[in-house]
């Protein structure tokens, strides 16, 4: 059978599709950006088709309808990875779950059947003239739960960028094609203050000439991709990049040639910024896109030589804890991958390690103290 045989006789609505959700299972969404929305507005608005189905995902596009709303309590409940703004009352409340876990791990849980996914829903690009189709801003663990589900549902979205790596995947793999176009929700860069840019600058001083990036996400990271125009030959080696890799792309500060290995591209697990990011991403083969447990591999990163790994903090503390999860007991994201901070002490060592955060007024909490502050809120 040719794939556009498989293609078209897989491709039906929304509600068909749906409808083949079967009651008591998981379903998985697919991360970040790659949240098929359509498809998840859909389930919401006919919550009574489904018995006790797990929502589980880290990073979210959506509205969070099936935890934020009364009458989900039978139908749909939510099992966060990663407690978004949007989810946090509701775990609170105990209306929905928090699974603590290494973001890295997840690819793995699911092919060992420790966290089986039973349906997956996620966004992908139409099909190419081979029969490919692309998971676009999302291979991280999007790809493990299309790979290892029972059901795999795609929102078909001629906006959605063609991506090349480990996305590209045929669509004898998929069980449902939902056409639906729609337009990708952006992540618009920060407003940088000048504590913001005093802070990048300070970094950037800190990085040198063919050392290998991990950036996090927010102010102080965009606000380091600002102040790094003069550098020569850096690489990317991270889960997430935004618009400022795409700028230090475009401006050649990026050239990922003196990375041990893939080099001449960068390698994330996924992407969030704005329409002209996306579009600068779409058919780029200097994007490799890989699943997290690639990227956040340690002992891959500790073959990295002169790694810089920059992220955002809520605490930092004299005992040199970090804490950017939680604010006192109330969990405001996820344990992520952080610990990849001390990987390259595997072999040769990590260069600064950067964990930042930025001083402000008018706090309930200092940023930086002696210990963690127990209580906050």
């Amino acid at each position: 059978m040719s794939w556009e045989s498989v293609y078209q006789s897989r491709k039906m609505t929304a509600e068909e599709a749906l409808r083949k959700v079967p009651a008591n299972c998981r379903m998985f969404l697919g991360h970040s950006m790659s949240e098929p929305t359509y498809l998840v507005e859909y389930m919401c608005d006919h919550k009574e088709w489904f018995t006790n189905v797990e929502i589980c995902r880290m990073g979210s596009s959506g509205l969070h309808r099936y935890c934020t709303e009364t009458g989900m309590k039978g139908h749909l409940r939510h099992n966060s990875f990663f407690a978004s703004k949007r989810s946090q009352q509701a775990i609170l409340d105990g209306r929905a779950d928090f699974t603590p876990v290494f973001f890295h791990d997840i690819p793995r849980l699911m092919e060992e059947r420790m966290v089986p996914v039973d349906v997956v829903m996620f966004m992908a690009t139409p099909p190419d003239e081979n029969g490919k189709v692309s998971l676009g801003l999302s291979c991280d663990y999007t790809l493990a739960a299309v790979k290892n589900a029972k059901l795999a549902i795609a929102q078909i979205n001629d906006q959605w960028p063609y991506t090349y790596g480990a996305t590209v995947i045929d669509v004898s793999e998929i069980d449902c094609f939902v056409e639906h176009s729609a337009p990708i929700p952006e992540l618009q860069p920060a407003v940088l203050t000048d504590v913001e840019l005093g802070i990048g600058r300070n970094c950037a001083s800190l990085i040198e000439d063919g050392d290998t990036l991990q950036l996090g996400i927010g102010a102080i990271p965009d606000a380091v991709c600002a102040s790094l125009m003069g550098k020569r030959g850096l690489g990317i080696h991270s889960e997430l990049i935004c618009d400022g890799v795409m700028e230090l792309v475009k401006t050649g500060v990026v050239t990922n040639e003196n990375k041990p290995f893939d080099q001449g591209v960068c390698t994330t697990a996924f992407m969030m910024g704005t329409r002209a990011f996306y579009d600068w991403a779409d058919h780029n083969s200097l994007i490799n896109m890989q699943p997290v447990d690639y990227t956040n591999d340690p002992f891959r990163i500790a073959s990295l030589d002169h790694i810089v790994s920059i992220n955002s903090a809520v605490q930092v503390d004299f005992q040199g804890q970090i804490c950017s999860e939680s604010i006192g007991l109330k969990q405001i994201s996820a344990v992520g991958d952080r610990w990849i901070l001390s990987a390259a002490h595997v072999r040769r060592g990590m260069e600064k390690p950067l964990s930042l955060c930025r001083p402000r007024q008018k706090e309930k909490f200092p940023r930086l103290c002696r210990f963690w502050t127990r209580e906050r809120s």
